[in-house]
């Protein structure tokens, strides 16, 4: 069974919960266009949050979820809220959600996961959860050490045991990737910088365009020493974090340098010193379309590459 048959939506898709930029507004615009829109909590308090659950119900009748970053200080007040609120679909990141899945299940929610190895997702599996999304270190924002294509298929075959779905996410830009991603064993896929680029997106003007002149190595990890790994665009911020950490910074003086800077990149379009958080299918991101456009493309694109197959093996 495919994604969008086991959350009632149209597409096999989920948009990521991206901090200061899965608004209500965007996630319900998400879900009017046949995904599944996600409100991030990320960069939101836990009044803003159910704010913004309550707003997203007012602008579609469609599904749609949430994202908590358990590493949030207000992390058990938002998996509170989100349970009060009976949200639909509920995705975690930065952590072990263990300890509200059961709660979350008693309200009706779906819970899946972000899991960034097989480790996390077998603790998981036991837990009640609907289903893990893996994630490999090409997408945007925090990131784990493995690669889509290496990930995914061996937390497909881990999840087997437990008759548990798996939604692949990162480097998942148009059909021949989503194609992949059912190639490995995934229900769906989850995509994020590939929405940069619409019309609905939220981001600032320059943010957009810095996405759309981004070439294919373009993006950058810092973090990676201090193990908190986080894909940015290059630019000045990102370079100079990277040199510091090179050198031996000490924590204080690294964040000194990241603060309010994915703030200042999405609505000041600060994209010199600002977090510009993006995958590195970025450089696939070439033009400004409409989200409606950009998931009919991606499951026209896939068609087509199942077809040519199928005729590649037909020969």
């Amino acid at each position: 069974m495919r994604l969008n048959e086991m959350l009632g939506i149209e597409f096999p898709l989920i948009q990521g919960g991206m901090a200061n930029i899965a608004t209500g507004e965007f996630a319900a615009a998400v879900s009017n266009a046949g995904a599944l829109g996600l409100i991030g909590g990320g960069g939101m308090s836990a009044e803003m949050f159910r704010q913004q659950i309550q707003l997203c119900r007012t602008l579609t009748d469609k599904p749609f979820g949430v994202n908590i970053m358990l590493m949030h200080p207000q992390a058990a007040e938002m998996a509170k809220i989100a349970a009060e609120e009976k949200v639909q679909v509920i995705t975690t990141g930065a952590g072990n959600p263990g300890a509200y899945v059961a709660m979350w299940k008693e309200a009706g929610c779906k819970v899946f996961p972000v899991v960034p190895a097989v480790a996390l997702a077998k603790r998981l599996a036991g837990q009640g959860v609907d289903g893990v999304i893996a994630e490999g270190t090409e997408s945007g924002g925090h990131v784990g050490e493995m690669t889509t294509m290496a990930l995914v298929p061996q937390v497909v075959d881990a999840m087997a045991e437990y008759n548990l779905p798996v939604i692949a996410a990162g480097g998942i830009a148009d059909g021949r990737q989503l194609t992949a991603a059912f190639a490995l064993g995934a229900v769906g896929a989850q995509v994020g910088t590939c929405l940069l680029g619409s019309v609905e997106c939220p981001i600032h003007d320059n943010y957009k365009a810095a996405i759309l002149k981004a070439k294919d190595s373009d993006t950058i990890v810092t973090g990676r020493f201090g193990g908190t790994p986080v894909r940015v665009l290059k630019n000045k911020m990102s370079r100079e974090y990277v040199r510091q950490e090179k050198a031996g910074a000490t924590k204080d003086e690294l964040e000194h340098l990241t603060l309010g800077g994915l703030r200042r990149a999405v609505f000041d379009g600060d994209t010199d010193t600002g977090s510009v958080m993006a995958g590195q299918v970025a450089g696939m991101v070439k033009e400004i379309r409409p989200l409606r456009s950009i998931f009919e493309e991606m499951m026209a694109g896939a068609q087509d590459c199942l077809t040519k197959l199928e005729k590649e093996s037909g020969r």
